[in-house]
């Protein structure tokens, strides 16, 4: 638990109440708690949307490690096109109409990926043109 911590900029707050750390910190230590049950499978719904970006990408990275060594299965919901690229293997658009599949994107981009790469902005523009073509 204490690696993640200190993964997660966290370790000077290991013994702090819930009360006292921020909705950020809170964020995080829910993400801690998710992957030290090494579950086949998590649920991941929009987890780092109340982080900044610096702890966002070193969560994203972390994700990936857990992924890797565990290789279980991710599914995670984002409405952020980048860290979708960035981290999913398929792409699952949604239509407006809850509950149907608009597109299933694979993507084929070698990790570790880089978000200034051709392929990974050539991708993340594909899908926001699709996202724009739903509205």
């Amino acid at each position: 638990a204490e690696r993640y911590l200190t993964s997660v900029g966290l370790i000077d707050f290991k013994d702090s109440y819930p009360h006292e750390l921020s909705g950020g910190m809170k964020q995080r230590v829910a993400i801690i708690r998710s992957l030290l049950n090494h579950s086949p499978i998590l649920l991941m719904d929009e987890p780092f949307s109340a982080v900044d970006m610096q702890n966002r990408h070193s969560l994203q990275e972390q994700l990936i490690g857990v992924w890797k060594r565990f290789e279980n299965t991710i599914v995670f919901v984002t409405h952020d096109v980048d860290e979708a690229v960035y981290l999913a293997d398929k792409i699952v658009i949604l239509d407006k109409n809850p509950g149907r599949i608009a597109k299933i994107v694979e993507v084929d981009i070698e990790r570790p990926r880089k978000r200034e790469s051709p392929e990974f902005i050539a991708l993340q523009e594909s899908i926001v043109q699709q996202l724009n073509m739903e509205d």
